[in-house]
């Protein structure tokens, strides 16, 4: 199994309780960000494009066992920016670790083998390397050669170490199916624990706008490259349902709460991709975001947004409520030739808000506010003239 028994049973039984209580929003996976600061720079990622001041900020050790505590979820996705950047990474990973918390790890694997030494092996952690295809397709996604070498290379030494190493593909406009389908047959053979895929998000702040997949396209890959994989052992870390809707088997919509994300800008509303506010607890992230007004057909920045951090929570949802489903579709794969399900209507959809700029010089002003010397109190100083002097005048 991509994820292993112990795991599922857990992450199953927390998913059960929570329909049981009929608690309407809760999160499955804490996505945690303590850093923005990468090195590389992805012309698809639009994680990165912060003053130097906001990419120096670091969550603290304690700040992200508070975001643990507040959301509760029973597993963790460290991801950045670069998480291997943060001096403090070996003891936040230990501390969740500690907790039982099933950690992934997410890092672009360059600085893999030179931190190897800092982590141990564990049933509650993976290494999850971000690997957008073979040599060419990976290198071309990362803007930079020879990433994908390092990449693999770390992987193989991680794995002889004993770790859990799963693989996260991003695809963009233009994959080829047979391509992504050899890439996946050699990942497996590589040794590697999972795969988690799914199409690039349309981030504004990215470099490269030309490469993002509309919904109908997304679903033509995925049914492509599903399809070639047929009777082939590829193991992958997401819900079946999941795969299931990425090749358009399912009208799911988005549950951007089951995967809330904490920054060092505070609680990210409404998800992981899309920045459009800010709250300061969990609490208030979850009871104070308008939800309704997200998601596909919601809102235009959501319209062709099909990946796992909206929709993830949404297919383990409904694997609780229809067991036999997923159970068919596990067994005999994602469909691939029946005619797909109706798309969502995009007609009421409200028009996209651009607020990149304002919360961004909010944090600004916070550290600028932070730097700011204490106003030392005021003298007034009265100059004493000799009695001589005065008497001359």
């Amino acid at each position: 199994m991509a994820v292993p028994i112990m795991q599922a049973v857990r992450v199953g039984a927390y998913v059960v309780k929570q329909h049981l209580t009929r608690r309407k929003r809760y999160p499955l996976v804490l996505m945690l960000e303590p850093l923005f600061r990468c090195n590389l720079a992805c012309a698809g990622c639009g994680k990165i494009d912060y003053p130097a001041q906001i990419l120096n900020q670091r969550m603290t050790v304690q700040e992200c066992l508070d975001a643990d505590t507040e959301a509760g979820a029973p597993v963790i996705a460290v991801a950045g920016g670069e998480p291997l950047l943060h001096k403090e990474m070996p003891e936040i990973i230990r501390q969740l670790i500690a907790r039982k918390k099933y950690v992934y790890l997410c890092t672009n694997a360059l600085l893999l083998e030179k931190k190897l030494d800092d982590y141990e092996p564990s049933p509650f952690f993976s290494w999850d390397v971000h690997l957008d295809g073979d040599p060419a397709m990976h290198d071309a996604s990362v803007c930079q050669e020879g990433v994908y070498e390092r990449a693999v290379a770390a992987i193989k030494k991680a794995k002889a170490r004993g770790f859990r190493v799963s693989i996260n593909c991003t695809l963009f406009d233009g994959a080829d199916p047979k391509r992504v389908a050899a890439f996946f047959d050699e990942v497996m053979a590589m040794g590697v624990d999972g795969i988690m895929t799914a199409p690039g998000y349309a981030y504004e702040r990215a470099p490269d706008q030309e490469h993002f997949l509309n919904r109908q396209k997304t679903k033509q890959l995925f049914r492509d490259i599903f399809r070639l994989g047929k009777g082939k052992k590829w193991r992958f870390t997401q819900s079946p349902l999941f795969l299931n809707f990425l090749a358009g088997n399912e009208q799911y919509h988005c549950t951007p709460w089951g995967k809330p994300l904490r920054n060092v800008f505070g609680w990210q509303r409404p998800c992981y991709l899309l920045g459009e506010g800010y709250a300061k607890s969990f609490e208030e992230l979850m009871a104070d975001t308008d939800w309704d007004a997200y998601g596909t057909g919601n809102y235009e920045k959501c319209a062709d947004c099909m990946v796992h951090s909206g929709y993830e929570s949404t297919a383990v949802m409904d694997a609780v409520r229809r067991p036999w489903h997923i159970a068919k579709v596990a067994l005999f794969g994602p469909e691939t030739e029946k005619p797909m399900v109706p798309e969502i209507s995009l007609a009421n959809q409200r028009p996209a808000e651009y607020v990149f700029t304002q919360h961004v010089d909010a944090k600004m002003e916070e550290l600028a506010a932070r730097k700011k010397p204490a106003t030392p109190p005021r003298v007034n100083k009265v100059s004493a003239q000799p009695e001589t002097a005065a008497a001359a005048d």
